[in-house]
């Protein structure tokens, strides 16, 4: 007598015949492809701050010229009340900065999307405030606002802006014209071809423009603090580092720099989680692939 058949029963579907992907190992939470990625980084930082350590002590440089890192790290300890808070006012000018970019941007690329004479006539001039250094205007800037803060968040406005713009108005422009036509075929209004179209489309480019603009907030926000040269207990990080410099406190100089830097890899690292999350279940650019 032959043994019973155990017989499968068929969604109609071809999800049974599909591979099961194992199940990547994890260590501390992560998985294991992603350690690579976080160690290799930090050996070399660990090498780089251990060589420039070395050097500082080997040639017995003086602090006012080069501290070491271990310096630099005891002089962020013991200084950083008030780093911390210059830190802060740094970093409120440049995410005001950032939405403000984010807003203005994403609005002039649906309006010139819409109208090819509107893109046609202002757009030249989004380009020559791209291309005009922030330096060369950040005084005129400042005597016109007649508000620090305002001056300062229209300079770090100014670097952040484009790359939203031009990265937006670049994906609006390559949505799939095929669908564009289905659109108009079926009826659908412009808005409901923006809406439902172009501005998913759109999204990666915007998210490469934010994690571009993200850095140069930062960088235009610190820019415009040193020309502007605010003192007192509400200034940035770039007054610090000014006033450290003529003091020759170098270590300080040198602990503001990593705080600044600290926070360019944080904002990035934040707009990067954004556009995983944004993207991940649906975009080429972010679908892990086994091969």
């Amino acid at each position: 007598m032959s043994a019973p058949v155990e017989t499968l029963v068929s969604d109609g579907t071809d999800a049974q015949a599909l591979p099961v992907a194992a199940a990547e190992a994890r260590i501390l939470g992560l998985p294991v492809s992603v350690w690579p990625r976080i160690l290799a980084p930090l050996a070399i930082g660990v090498i780089v701050l251990a060589i420039w350590e070395s050097a500082v002590r080997w040639n017995e440089i003086p602090s006012y010229v080069l501290p070491g890192p271990i310096l630099v790290g005891q002089t962020l300890v013991a200084d950083w009340g008030t780093l911390s808070g210059s830190l802060w006012v740094t970093l409120k000018i440049t995410f005001m900065a950032l939405a403000a970019a984010i807003v203005v941007g994403v609005t002039l690329a649906v309006l010139f999307s819409q109208s090819k004479w509107l893109e046609m006539a202002l757009l030249p001039y989004a380009v020559i405030l791209q291309v005009t250094p922030i330096v060369a205007i950040a005084p005129l800037i400042i005597i016109w606002a007649n508000d620090i803060d305002l001056s300062l968040l229209i300079c770090a406005w100014i670097v952040a802006f484009f790359p939203i713009l031009s990265n937006t108005i670049l994906g609006l422009n390559s949505a799939d014209h095929n669908l564009v036509n289905l659109f108009e075929l079926y009826g659908a209004s412009r808005w409901q071809t923006m809406r439902y179209l172009k501005l998913p489309a759109a999204l990666p480019y915007f998210l490469a423009g934010l994690k571009i603009s993200g850095g140069l907030a930062l960088i235009g926000a610190v820019v415009a603090e040193f020309v502007a040269g605010t003192g007192g207990s509400a200034s940035g990080l770039a007054y610090r580092i000014l006033e450290a410099g003529y003091q020759l406190k170098i270590p300080r100089v040198f602990a503001a720099l990593v705080m600044i830097s600290l926070s360019g890899i944080a904002i990035f690292l934040a707009t990067s989680l954004i556009s995983y999350l944004l993207l991940h279940r649906w975009h080429e650019s972010a679908i892990r692939r086994e091969n």
